[in-house]
């Protein structure tokens, strides 16, 4: 399903959070959101989820603005935060079914569902277990398999892997692009952590509230001459008077 941001603009207060934003995500692939901390990339989920209005501009999903379509957004969604959501206190099973629940799912479909997801994950035989005594990086993977739960079309994913360790990053990542090659997942990925972005990765880059770059991260790399993605990402994110004397 395809996602497309036209001329978005937010501000809180005197503060222009975003400016002028427009993009489309590429359907059925992981598409990167690159970009330092404070660039915008959180208040952007934001509004892509309708926690905050939007103020200016437009976000239509299958070419319909989401103000009109909202019960159509809930389906084809999924959501991770930065910040986990799940309750420490229930199991993994009692976490999904909440979700499922707000979703119209019934028990029955929940388990079935989270089984089948937990299995690709190999988190199967943790249904019951509570998420207290999961790792971080089994945590993140609980909360992948809840925000897919119900089959959503997009995937949102805000620094899903911040504070893992390399191996649990890895792994996450690799699950969602085979997520993305199985179920036709158009997935958005957050992150300030270039190492997670493929050459071949649509990439957007966000800085002080502005689209810098939106290509191929190779296509970036030949645009700003460079040979990595860190670099033209320090080049396009370094202060004007930086860029001046280069």
């Amino acid at each position: 399903m395809s996602i497309e941001v036209r001329d978005l603009s937010f501000r809180y207060g005197p503060r222009q959070a975003l400016e002028s934003v427009s993009f489309n995500l590429v359907a059925g692939q992981l598409n990167a959101l690159l970009g330092p901390n404070g660039a915008g990339k959180s208040t952007l989920y934001a509004l892509l989820t309708q926690l905050y209005a939007v103020q200016s501009g437009e976000i239509l999903i299958a070419g319909e603005p989401i103000s009109r379509q909202p019960r159509a957004l809930k389906r084809a969604l999924g959501v991770v935060f930065q910040q986990s959501t799940l309750d420490l206190d229930l199991s993994v099973l009692q976490n999904l079914e909440y979700h499922g629940a707000l979703h119209g799912l019934s028990a029955r479909d929940v388990r079935h569902r989270a089984q089948e997801l937990l299995e690709r994950m190999g988190l199967d035989d943790r249904l019951s277990d509570s998420i207290r005594s999961l790792n971080g990086g089994h945590r993140r993977r609980v909360e992948i398999a809840r925000a897919l739960l119900h089959q959503p079309s997009i995937l949102l994913l805000d620094e899903a892997t911040v504070g893992l360790d390399t191996a649990a990053r890895q792994s996450i990542n690799q699950h969602v692009r085979d997520l993305c090659r199985s179920r036709d997942l158009t997935v958005l990925w957050a992150t300030h952590l270039i190492e997670e972005i493929a050459p071949h990765d649509p990439v957007l880059i966000l800085h002080q509230g502005r689209i810098h770059a939106d290509a191929s991260a190779e296509e970036i790399c030949t645009a700003h001459g460079v040979p990595t993605l860190a670099d033209a990402f320090a080049q396009i994110t370094a202060p004007q008077e930086v860029k001046a004397c280069s």
